[in-house]
């Protein structure tokens, strides 16, 4: 056996309880246990943290811990390039690919409403989410501390909100994607990229008034989806409006800026 002393900081706190929020705290961790499996078993998902340091070097997962260790765990930096003394990975977190599990339909909607391939499947089972996302590099997406752990997954991140447009929020700014929106580049039903299509090729299928009112369409070619500048279009616009504004960031997406 071996007591280490652990810290864990800002919102990695928000897995443990109360006692240990926030101050060092002693943990005894069995002989040969690796840090990844110390966290874990602490209630911290893996895939929560970005650095972790040992007496002060940084160590990867695998580093096993020792008798008087001490051990700060920290979470994505977003404002702060720690690339030089990452360990845990070879590079840090954030990536612009994403897998939502069953719980964050809405979420999933409102991420491709901003331009994010972001996958999404109400039968996806945990092991699905799994595979996908260390088969094809995405971030998982889940209010499930427990799918975190999976061993398959490197990349996640925990959803704290309970309700939709409240969870894009956070999502966007704990991983800094503001820059990175390019709204209204995908199909919110299928994920695809949405191509331009010339008004008269679909202009049977719209409703009436839409053919001579608007000018610019856009098409799924995999769902065929009809997308139009039209009043959901506005309300949607809306919502990545004030999201933008929120953020204070210079160089933040126009909103005029279509597919």
């Amino acid at each position: 056996m071996a007591v280490a002393n652990f810290r864990f900081y800002e919102e990695l706190n928000d897995f443990l309880p109360p006692r240990r929020k926030k101050c060092a705290f002693a943990c005894v961790c069995a002989r040969g246990a690796t840090v990844k499996h110390a966290i874990e078993a602490l209630g911290v998902p893996h895939t929560e943290v970005e650095l972790i340091l040992a007496n002060s070097e940084s160590v990867d997962f695998s580093y096993v811990v020792q008798e008087g260790d001490r051990i700060s765990v920290y979470p994505v930096f977003e404002s702060l390039d720690v690339t030089p003394v990452l360990k845990v990975r070879a590079e840090p977190l954030r990536r612009t690919r994403f897998i939502a599990d069953a719980q964050l339909g809405g979420l999933a909607k409102y991420l491709r409403m901003l331009g994010f391939d972001t996958l999404y499947e109400n039968g996806y089972t945990d092991a699905q989410v799994a595979r996908i996302s260390a088969d094809e590099q995405r971030i998982v997406l889940t209010r499930d501390r427990a799918l975190l752990m999976h061993k398959l997954i490197s990349h996640g991140c925990y959803v704290r909100g309970t309700r939709p447009r409240q969870q894009l929020e956070e999502v966007v700014s704990r991983l800094d994607l503001y820059r990175a929106i390019k709204p209204f580049s995908r199909c919110l039903h299928c994920n695809r990229k949405l191509e331009p299509v010339a008004r008269e090729a679909i202009c049977d299928r719209l409703p009436p008034g839409s053919a001579s009112f608007y000018c610019r369409f856009w098409i799924c070619d995999k769902c065929d989806r009809i997308y139009w500048e039209g009043s959901h279009w506005r309300r949607m616009e809306q919502v990545i409006g004030d999201l933008v504004r929120r953020s204070n960031a210079p160089g933040s997406p126009s909103m005029q800026q279509n597919p």
